[in-house]
């Protein structure tokens, strides 16, 4: 017989706080707790708790106090992430996160769903579906990535929106519910380029 941790891990229904998984979120809560009551002169010790606390992390992976996430060790996190103050991670599935990746602040990535039947819903079993967020993604503040959803390679998510289905690969994408606004483009680079070596000379000189 499987159990509740392993019924979640599998994306089905599932009761929390039993077994293996009151331990997993005990922890999370303490390191979590830790973590957010360091300061920006401990940036080796909050490097060294978040090692403990996620599943993997790569280099140069920067979260700004305060954070919470449920397990944490079901997240798992490319090279080069900055989250902003007040990021949730709601990881009763896997939540897996590209490399070159920016959260603004207060920024939401929840895995958790209820059934909609309220005689099921109230019996407080639940259960998740795995969100991934590929390389190259930046999500603004205040965005809602909901259960299930996979955000493509260089995308950017506008500030509050709610992404509740897939967004492919090099697009802008807003609203709510979040859709497509456009792509994003050579011309988009050379812009940027030539704003970056403007900023260049300016040092230079």
């Amino acid at each position: 017989m499987a159990t509740d941790k392993e019924k979640m891990l599998a994306q089905k229904l599932y009761m929390a706080g039993v077994g293996e998984l009151a331990t997993d979120n005990k922890k999370s809560r303490m390191l979590t707790r830790l973590f957010n009551n360091t300061t920006a002169e401990q940036w080796e010790y909050r490097t060294e708790l978040l090692q403990q606390l996620l599943e993997s992390a790569g280099k140069n992976v920067f979260i700004e106090p305060p954070f919470r996430c449920d397990y944490g060790c079901h997240i798992t996190i490319g090279n080069n992430f900055y989250a902003n103050y007040d990021c949730i991670i709601i990881d009763v599935a896997k939540v897996k996160i590209g490399n070159n990746v920016f959260f603004g602040p207060r920024v939401g990535v929840y895995t958790a769903g209820h059934p909609i039947d309220p005689d099921v819903r109230n019996t407080l079993l639940e259960f998740g579906k795995e969100i991934t967020i590929g390389n190259d993604v930046w999500i603004g503040a205040n965005a809602v990535i909901n259960p299930g959803v996979t955000i493509g390679n260089n995308v950017i998510i506008g500030s509050g929106s709610v992404v509740t289905k897939d967004i492919p690969d090099n697009v802008i994408a807003v609203g709510n519910p979040c859709k497509v606004l456009r792509a994003i483009t050579a011309e988009d680079k050379q812009y940027w380029e030539q704003q970056k070596a403007e900023y260049e000379a300016d040092i230079e000189h």
